[in-house]
């Protein structure tokens, strides 16, 4: 039990510190091709454990609480005080986060999510060329009778092609259909013998197909292939997150399904225990995740401070005053009740309360 926690808990801060480091050194990187000061650099929330200056004054340091970390930039505070930006002196203006373009900027903004998928599409890629995968092959082994798919007319042996627009070569891309469509019917198209057959599958928590076991391929990709499959399976996880997020804000879907830090401690401890592969694939959708929710336009995530310089952009006026003092507070409020949520969720599980 105690090395089971141990294993659990160096887990989460392997895939957190991986997850995290490589979407902070995005906009680091970015901030420095744009030539913006960055003070600080850390791994890990409240007081550093580790910390040291490089020759440019950036403080890196690794911190106590390490779920989660951030990047300091010179001057990102003042983002919506133009006026005191104007009442600087040219000395202190020179890094500044105002004194770059707004191009600039929104690259430094976006950088930490396009790294993130960077980092998940390598991680896929490089799974998808090293490691053959034991394929469980799109076949219906069997329909469950009065089901969605009995009634539609699948048949045992039927090769499924392809489900609305989307090419179907395993049945895993099966399941990630299912909840892509699961509040719409969905066109599925068949092969049957040497015979194509089209039909529609409605809205239901189970379609009621069961694959055949014994058609199963060990597929390894070539260089291309692996990087083509890699982007692919990158893109599935985007959209079926997306797709799940607003079942969840439509209410379609359950918010308890809703996991913290809990959760992917749990879910990274158990692919620790079965082999380095499973904690690259957990590394590589967490990857995924962390870009996609953060691509949300709230205001004190990336997604909201680009739609803030877009907006800027295009209105050639700067956002400022208390009504985005108002804007950010409220992006941050609701980031404590998604947090509180997620929490209660893991603890209400863990303890048997819900």
């Amino acid at each position: 039990m105690k090395m089971h926690i141990i294993l659990t808990i160096v887990a989460l801060l392997i895939v957190l510190g991986v997850v995290v480091f490589v979407h902070e050194l995005g906009h680091f990187l970015a901030a420095r091709w744009a030539g913006v000061r960055v003070d600080a650099f850390s791994i890990g929330f409240g007081p550093a454990i580790v910390k040291w200056h490089d020759k440019h004054g950036t403080e890196w340091k690794i911190s106590c609480l390490p779920l989660g970390g951030y990047v300091s930039i010179y001057g990102q505070s003042d983002m919506f005080d133009r006026k005191k930006y104007d009442a600087m002196s040219p000395k202190e203006k020179q890094g500044h986060w105002l004194s770059a373009p707004r191009w600039k900027l929104f690259i430094v903004i976006a950088a930490g999510v396009f790294m993130n998928f960077i980092l998940a599409w390598l991680i896929y890629s490089s799974l998808f060329m090293f490691k053959p995968r034991n394929v469980q092959l799109p076949v219906v082994g069997q329909v469950i009778q009065e089901s969605v798919a009995f009634n539609a007319g699948v048949k045992s042996g039927d090769v499924i092609l392809r489900i609305d627009d989307e090419k179907i070569t395993n049945w895993g891309e099966i399941i990630i259909a299912k909840e892509l469509a699961s509040n719409r019917n969905a066109d599925v198209l068949i092969l049957r013998g040497e015979k194509l057959v089209q039909v529609k599958l409605s809205p239901a928590d189970r379609w009621g197909l069961i694959a055949d076991g014994s058609k199963t391929e060990f597929r390894k990709k070539g260089f291309f292939g692996a990087l083509y499959s890699g982007a692919r399976e990158t893109y599935y996880q985007s959209k079926t997150l997306l797709v799940v997020l607003k079942q969840i804000i439509t209410g379609e879907r359950s918010s308890k399904q809703l996991g913290s830090f809990i959760s992917i401690a749990e879910v990274s401890g158990r692919a620790m225990a079965i082999g380095f592969s499973a904690l690259l694939s957990i590394i590589a959708l967490l990857s995924v995740n962390l870009a996609v929710i953060n691509l949300l336009p709230l205001p004190v995530l990336d997604g909201g401070y680009l739609l803030i310089i877009l907006i800027e952009a295009i209105t050639r006026r700067n956002l400022n005053g208390r009504g985005m003092e108002i804007a950010i507070m409220v992006g941050w409020a609701l980031i404590f009740l998604i947090f509180a949520l997620t929490m209660w969720n893991d603890l209400a599980r863990v303890f048997g309360l819900m």
